[in-house]
């Protein structure tokens, strides 16, 4: 099942109370498209680097059979760059410096070649620029869509807008209380998904994930793990994961998204065991299929 990923690549410089990490690789389509590579072998990917995305960046995605010929290279510009400091409870952190660089003048082109890809996933950028994709895709069977408080609150018109013509929307808790005007998530989630997504999860960091469907809510809980080095990426390896799954399922219903909600959550808890996307790009499909039963394990009783 061919996949299309639009969203920003990026250069991090993360520092927690557990180390610091300098010119990461980053940016929402690269940790969505690292974390689908492990389940589909047809990615393509679209965004916008300077002339210091060198060879080993772009190999990197190769290795994952990510195809990078939508990616477009500034050669006169700076890949876009981020610096953030995370606090010691992990779930809040300082932006230091934002320099958007070619970024801020993105303007995504989709190949010929691109168009017809079945499954859609919209990393977290303009609304406008997500609709500009929507427009230039033909027909895809899913769409996935991610966004951030910045547009919720820079450009709420635009992003309604575009959620109209979106399957799957993916966001976290005070996202979704911000969009929905409501503090009651179960509340939030039927506004929202009025606003045109059947299918809304909501991440809760540490606390797992809520899926929301006609067919009523799924919790999945969040895995205990000992050592949390760098949060950056997790939400969007979660829509990687649960993307990967339900291409590799090559069928959508109730219980596959559960599936998909526990993989997605099993690729994040590996996303956040090193800085940036370190610990994606040497994973293998035996690691993470283990992590899934452990997922399954978490909430299993045994009735005697």
């Amino acid at each position: 099942m061919s996949i299309l990923v639009v969203g920003s690549l990026a250069f991090d410089n993360i520092e927690t109370p557990f180390g610091r990490s300098d010119n990461t690789l980053g940016g929402s389509s690269t940790y969505i498209a690292l974390s689908t590579s492990y389940f589909s072998d047809d990615i393509k990917l679209v965004g916008v680097v300077g002339a210091d995305f060198d060879e080993e960046h772009f190999q990197l995605l190769h290795n994952k059979g990510i195809d990078t010929r939508g990616i477009q290279v500034v050669d006169e510009g700076k890949t876009f760059r981020w610096s953030g400091r995370y606090h010691y409870d992990m779930n809040t952190r300082d932006t230091l410096d934002t320099q958007l660089n070619v970024f801020a003048e993105f303007d995504p082109h989709v190949p010929q070649a691109y168009r017809d890809a079945r499954y859609l996933c919209l990393g977290n950028i303009d609304p406008e620029l997500q609709m500009k994709v929507l427009d230039q895709v033909s027909n895809p069977d899913l769409v996935i869509l991610d966004t951030m408080n910045f547009w919720i609150e820079g450009k709420p018109e635009a992003l309604k807008k575009t959620l109209e013509r979106v399957d799957i929307f993916i966001l976290n808790d005070s996202e979704a209380r911000l969009l929905s005007g409501n503090p009651n998530l179960v509340k939030s989630a039927r506004i929202i998904r009025k606003m045109g997504p059947k299918t809304l999860i909501i991440k809760k960091g540490e606390h797992g994930a809520l899926l929301f469907t006609d067919d009523g809510i799924f919790a999945a809980p969040a895995f205990p793990l000992e050592s949390i080095y760098d949060p950056t990426g997790a939400g969007d390896t979660f829509a990687g994961g649960f993307l990967g799954h339900l291409s590799r399922a090559g069928e959508i219903n109730d219980t596959e998204l559960r599936k998909a909600v526990l993989y997605g959550s099993a690729m994040a808890s590996f996303c956040v065991e090193k800085f940036g996307t370190e610990k994606l790009a040497g994973l293998d499909l035996l690691e993470i299929d283990d992590r899934y039963q452990s997922f399954l394990d978490l909430s299993k009783i045994d009735d005697q």
